[in-house]
């Protein structure tokens, strides 16, 4: 009859029956007739297979949950929590602080965990490997992963919070700001190339160094300085100049050991309490200008050269000593002279393609070697 209003609830759906604008009944699957003189009875039809109430007016429900509590589960989220909602036992959303919602009871069962923000809001391991699964994580929390040989730092509103071992964490971005800073464990070198430096005799030079250091101390190394490579790199440069300067050019080519040791003492020092460990300095390079390097290279060559005629004269004065002493021992031995003569007449005949002897070995022996009697 046409002051009767019919209306069908499917399986997967409900209904909100208002008259006069104002909530009467919920209507569950089935067929149901109004009796509607006057226009008076409106009747919306909502499907839950996704059970979040999509309606307008869910505040207007909420004040109605005395009569909706066997339709609707509601999720009241305090200004402290975060909501955890889970569709027929699996996790599915994240509500932030201060939400209300309205779930359809009936084909899914919506459960919704509170999980408090005081203290350090880390998110659950499995809570957090399922947001991961879901693509939600990055969206509701601050997600670090700490390699291994590194060390994680947890900031909560500018503090200090906690220090993170190698592994995946997440930490709530709701109500605070969280931050996490990752710091290398790992030996690190350090290259200070190309210094222009004068010695202490006013001669100019370029220095290559290198050093190699590590972070023993995250939280100092983080919360004490900067810039741990700047800094680093700075104090090098500081302890190069000074113990390049307080060295003549001569003693910097001569113990470049020292250097070393000067450099380090001075860098170890600086990194006291800075949790950075120095492992390791070294001077790679030291150049000289053009000039300088034909200097030195003459000056290397004097020495060189005086060092050969020491030598030369040395050996002369051995070889005189040795004629002198031969020449005393044939004056005094008529016999070694003739072997010495003999020696002199056999390296003469090596020489000697042909010989022709005449008057036979006497006159040979008569002719050509003259014997003292």
């Amino acid at each position: 009859m046409f002051w009767t209003k019919k209306v069908v609830i499917g399986d997967g759906e409900r209904g909100l029956v208002y008259r006069n604008r104002q909530l009467e009944q919920v209507l569950e699957p089935g067929v149901h007739t109004f009796f509607d003189l006057r226009g008076q009875v409106s009747i919306a039809v909502h499907a839950i297979a996704r059970p979040e109430y999509s309606g307008t007016d869910a505040e207007v429900l909420i004040a109605r949950m005395d009569m909706l509590a066997p339709y609707f589960t509601f999720a009241d989220i305090g200004e402290q929590e975060v909501g955890l909602v889970s569709k027929n036992g699996k996790l599915e959303d994240v509500l932030p602080p201060g939400t209300r919602k309205l779930y359809w009871k009936g084909l899914a069962r919506v459960d919704v965990r509170k999980v408090a923000l005081d203290g350090l809001p880390e998110v659950d391991v499995a809570v957090a490997r399922r947001l991961r699964q879901l693509g939600a994580l990055s969206k509701v929390a601050v997600v670090a992963d700490v390699p291994a040989e590194y060390a994680g730092l947890v900031f909560i509103d500018g503090k200090l919070a906690r220090t993170l071992e190698p592994g995946a964490y997440a930490f709530w971005n709701f109500q605070k700001n969280v931050g996490v800073d990752i710091v290398d464990l790992r030996v690190q070198a350090v290259e200070v190339s190309g210094q222009e430096l004068l010695t202490r005799d006013k001669v100019s030079l370029r220095v290559n160094l290198a050093a190699s250091t590590r972070v023993t101390d995250v939280v100092a190394a983080r919360t004490k300085v900067a810039k741990i490579g700047d800094h680093v790199y700075r104090e090098l440069q500081y302890g190069l100049r000074r113990a390049v300067s307080a060295k003549t050019l001569d003693e910097l080519l001569g113990d470049k050991a020292s250097l070393d040791a000067d450099i380090f003492a001075h860098v170890r020092g600086q990194m006291t309490g800075l949790g950075i460990e120095v492992l390791g300095v070294g001077v790679k390079d030291v150049i000289l200008p053009g000039e300088m390097k034909d200097i030195l290279n003459s000056v290397v060559q004097a020495e060189k050269s005086a060092q050969a005629n020491v030598i030369r004269r040395r050996e002369e004065a051995n070889a005189t000593r040795s004629l002198l002493n031969t020449a005393r021992l044939i004056e005094e031995s008529p016999v070694l002279m003739r072997l010495k003569e003999l020696e002199a007449l056999e390296k003469i005949t090596e020489k000697i393609d042909k010989l022709t002897v005449f008057g036979g070995l006497d006159g040979v022996m008569k002719q050509l070697v003259s014997l003292k009697q």
